[in-house]
């Protein structure tokens, strides 16, 4: 059984003064973890450090022959964030501690705010980012940049650490790529790296991101399905909780 607050952040060094947290985790369409592997390669980032806990599956990603643990943790200094990636999708019994945690790092390293990265699923893919925040002020940031997501819910860990958020009274928001469903979506996560661009005064190239598409899709299919069979098991849990 899962001890309070099990997950442990282990960071060698922060060189970024007051940055913004860019947080992604696997879920629909794979937007955020895309967008934050975008922001990997196109800026060369190095891990900093790495979120642990025992909850965690039993997996190392490769990475040219290099173990790397499946949540790293990222900095530019040069556009002053921090970025938390993951590699694998978290499931319910874990989504709090680590959020918890993460809100907790983030006012000791005197973060300004965090930006919740994900994707919401319609049936238009008209590919517009969707926004949601933690006050009215927040939202105020970001209403010019993005459609505000008025109704409906964030499910997974994009919402528990907004959630945290609002417990804590530490400023937090959430930027929703449109998709059509879980297989992987790029181009989705382009716009939502654009709409940081605009929100934040960023300017990260998406070319290769939206030229690789097809590419990049074929390469994440296997953790979209896998992603997709953790999100059905959570629904089937729900509709028969007598059987969970």
């Amino acid at each position: 059984m899962l001890r309070e607050h099990d997950t442990e952040i282990i960071v060698d060094k922060i060189d970024v003064e007051n940055p913004i947290i860019v947080a992604s985790f696997p879920g629909i369409g794979l937007v955020g973890t895309i967008a934050t592997a975008h922001f990997i390669m196109e800026l060369n980032l190095e891990s900093v450090g790495i979120v642990e806990s025992k909850m965690l599956p039993p997996i190392a990603t490769l990475m040219d022959g290099v173990i790397m643990p499946p949540i790293r943790i990222y900095q530019s200094v040069e556009h002053n964030f921090v970025l938390i990636h993951s590699d694998v999708p978290i499931i319910p019994d874990i989504a709090y501690d680590i959020s918890y945690r993460i809100v907790d790092w983030a006012r000791e390293i005197g973060a300004k705010k965090i930006f919740s990265i994900a994707g919401v699923a319609t049936f238009e893919g008209k590919h517009r980012v969707f926004g949601a925040a933690t006050t009215k002020e927040l939202l105020d940031e970001i209403k010019d940049h993005v459609e505000i997501f008025k109704t409906g819910t964030i499910s997974g860990i994009a919402g528990s650490l907004l959630n945290e958020c609002v417990a804590k009274k530490f400023p937090g928001l959430a930027l929703l790529g449109e998709t059509l469903g879980f297989n992987p979506d790029p181009r989705a996560a382009a716009q939502v790296i654009t709409a940081l661009n605009s929100i934040l005064g960023w300017d990260i190239n998406v070319d290769k991101l939206i030229k690789e598409a097809e590419y990049i899709e074929a390469q994440m299919q296997k953790l979209a399905e896998q992603t997709r069979m953790q999100e059905e098991g959570v629904k089937k849990k729900e509709e028969f909780p007598m059987y969970g």
